[in-house]
C-alpha cells in the first residue's frame, strides 16, 4: 500500500489501514484529523476489495539452481508458444569511468558468436524455428528476450546456456560492435536534441551516484575499452549468480527445471559483483543546464529527484505523472499547449530504479519560443498542483490508463514474462505483481498530493534548456559549427 502523507493525517491513516477495520481513533484523539483518516482508511480498504484480482500466481514455480540462478515458470498453455527472458542485474549504473558503457556493449556482443557457434548463428538457428528476439538495456539491468514455439524450448535453452559460458571474444568483433555503437551513439544522441539534452540534464543532476552515466556510454570510453576490460566485465557481471531467468509459455514448471540444470546450472557460479554503494547526496539547490545547439525548436527539459521503484509512494508518484504528463487530457498539454501555446509537445514520467532516480517533464517549444516564459507557466502549474492536489476526476483517469496499461500487458505471454521479471528484479519479489492492480486502486488524492510536495520541490531538480545559438555579427544565421556545445 502506498505510504500516506508526512503530517498527522497521514500517519493516522497509515496506522489505521494497517490496523484492520475494527480499528477507531483513541479516546481524546484530534476529530478533525482522525475523521479523515478513518475515512480515507475505509475507502482505501472498500477500492481494494473492489479490483479485479490478476489470476496465475498459484500456477508460477521458481527454484535456484546449485550456481545461484534463479528460474522462474508461469505455465500459460493458451497457445503454443513460449517467453523466455533473461534479467542479468547490470546496467549503467554498475559502470564506472573508463568502462563507460560496457553493459549496453554486450547487449551487442551476445550475439556475436561463442567457442561453438559463429557470429550470426545465435539468430539463424533460432529464426530456423520460428523464434525471435530481441534485448535492452537500461541504468539498472540488461535484459535477453526470445520469443519460439515450445518446440524449440531445448534449443533455446541449449542457445542461452552457451552464449553464457563460451562467449567469444573476437578482437575484429570486438572493434566492429564498437563502431557499430558509435554510429548508435551519433544517431540517437548526437543528432538528437532531446536525448543530447536529457543526456546533459541527467549527468547534471548526479554529482556521486552512478545515474550520471549515460546508458550507451561517452564517447572517450567506448574508444578506450580494453580487451581485459570486456572480460572482466563479463566473469564478473554475467555469472549465472546475477541472472534471473523467466519463462512463460506452453511449458511445464518440471520441464523447464530440468532444461536449466541441464544446460544452465553447470555454468559456474562466481564471487558476487560489488555493491553499489554510493547515495546521491541531498540536494540542496536547482542546478541549470543551457545548451546552444542548431535547432529549429528550443526545448525545456525539467528533472526533479524521485524515489526509487520499491518506495512505497512509487504508485501515488506514477499517478501524479500520469495526470500532469500522460496525454491530451494531463494538465501539461491542456495549459501549455491547448490553452496557452507556450508548447507544442510535452510529456512526464518517472524513472522507475533500484536507487533514487528522476521525475522528468520535457517540453517541446514552437520555432522561435521562449523558454523562461515556458518555465514560468510550469512553475505556475506545478505551484497548484503542490497546494491544491489533483482532481477526482484526474485521479480516476490516471488509474484508468494504469489498469488499462496493466492488464494489456497481461494479455499476453510477452507481457507476463516481462512483468514478472521486472518485479522479482526491481521490486525484489514476483508476488508484488498480483497486488499492483490493487496498490494503484487504493491511491487517494491526499498520497498523491503528498508525494507531489515531496518530489516537486525547485531545489531537488536540475533544468536544461536547449536554444538555437545566437546569429553571428551582421548575419540571421547560427555559427558555423555551433552544433553541440553545453555551458
Amino acid at each position: 500500500m502506498s505510504r500516506g502523507g508526512r503530517g498527522a493525517a497521514g500517519a493516522a491513516a497509515l496506522l489505521l489501514a494497517l490496523a484492520g477495520p475494527g480499528c477507531a481513533p483513541r479516546a481524546g484523539a484530534d476529530e478533525s484529523v482522525a475523521a479523515p483518516a478513518v475515512a480515507a482508511a475505509r475507502a482505501a480498504r472498500a477500492a481494494r476489495a473492489a479490483t479485479p484480482s490478476l489470476p496465475g500466481a498459484a500456477v508460477i514455480r521458481s527454484t535456484t539452481l546449485g550456481n545461484g540462478m534463479t528460474v522462474i515458470v508461469w505455465s500459460d498453455r493458451d497457445i503454443p508458444n513460449v517467453a523466455l527472458y533473461n534479467w542479468v542485474r547490470v546496467g549503467s549504473r554498475n559502470e564506472a569511468p573508463g568502462i563507460t558503457g560496457l553493459a549496453h556493449f554486450f547487449e551487442h556482443m551476445m550475439f556475436n558468436g561463442t567457442a561453438r557457434r559463429a557470429p550470426g548463428e545465435f539468430d539463424r538457428e533460432m529464426e530456423a524455428q520460428g523464434g525471435a528476439n530481441n534485448a535492452f538495456t537500461s541504468d539498472d539491468v540488461t535484459v535477453y528476450q526470445d520469443w519460439f514455439p515450445r518446440s524449440a524450448l531445448g534449443l533455446v535453452f541449449d542457445l542461452e546456456a552457451d552464449r553464457l559460458a563460451n562467449l567469444a571474444f573476437d578482437p575484429k568483433v570486438v572493434e566492429s560492435e564498437r563502431g557499430v555503437v558509435f554510429s548508435e551513439r551519433r544517431l540517437n544522441y548526437e543528432d538528437n536534441n532531446a536525448n543530447f539534452l536529457s543526456e546533459q540534464v541527467q549527468s547534471t543532476a548526479f554529482v556521486a551516484h552512478p545515474y550520471q552515466i549515460p546508458t550507451i556510454g561517452w564517447p572517450s570510453d567506448i574508444r578506450g575499452w580494453k580487451l581485459e576490460d570486456l572480460q572482466a566485465f563479463f566473469r564478473t557481471h554475467y555469472a549465472p549468480n546475477n541472472c534471473t531467468l523467466v519463462v512463460v509459455g506452453d511449458v511445464a514448471p518440471e520441464e523447464v527445471f530440468a532444461l536449466a540444470k541441464r544446460h544452465l546450472e553447470p555454468i559456474p557460479r562466481q564471487p558476487a559483483p560489488p555493491a553499489v554503494r554510493t547515495r546521491e547526496p541531498e540536494q540542496l539547490g536547482e542546478r541549470r543546464v543551457r545548451v546552444e545547439r542548431r535547432a529549429q525548436t528550443p526545448l525545456l527539459q525539467v528533472a526533479y529527484k524521485a524515489p526509487a521503484v520499491g518506495d512505497p509512494q512509487g504508485p501515488a508518484l506514477d499517478l501524479l505523472m500520469t495526470v500532469l504528463g500522460q496525454g491530451d487530457a494531463s494538465r501539461l498539454h491542456r495549459e501549455l499547449v491547448e490553452t496557452q501555446k507556450l508548447a507544442i509537445g510535452a510529456a512526464a514520467w518517472w524513472s522507475e530504479s533500484l536507487d533514487p532516480g528522476l521525475a522528468w517533464f520535457t517540453m517541446v517549444l514552437p520555432e522561435g519560443g521562449d523558454p523562461a516564459q515556458l518555465e514560468r507557466a510550469f512553475d505556475a502549474l506545478v505551484a497548484r498542483v503542490v497546494a491544491d492536489g489533483v482532481t477526482d476526476a484526474e485521479l480516476r483517469r490516471a488509474k484508468n490508463l494504469a489498469a488499462a496499461s496493466f492488464w494489456a500487458s497481461m494479455a499476453t505471454i510477452d507481457g507476463k514474462a516481462r512483468r514478472l521479471g521486472e518485479y522479482q528484479v526491481m521490486h525484489g519479489d514476483w508476488r508484488r505483481l498480483f497486488t499492483a492492480p490493487a496498490d494503484y486502486e487504493a491511491v487517494t488524492r491526499e498520497q498523491v498530493q503528498a508525494v507531489a510536495r515531496e518530489v516537486l520541490q525547485a531545489r531537488r531538480r536540475t533544468v536544461g534548456v536547449l536554444v538555437p545559438p545566437p546569429p553571428r555579427s551582421g548575419s540571421t544565421e547560427p555559427a558555423a559549427g555551433d552544433d553541440g556545445g553545453s555551458r
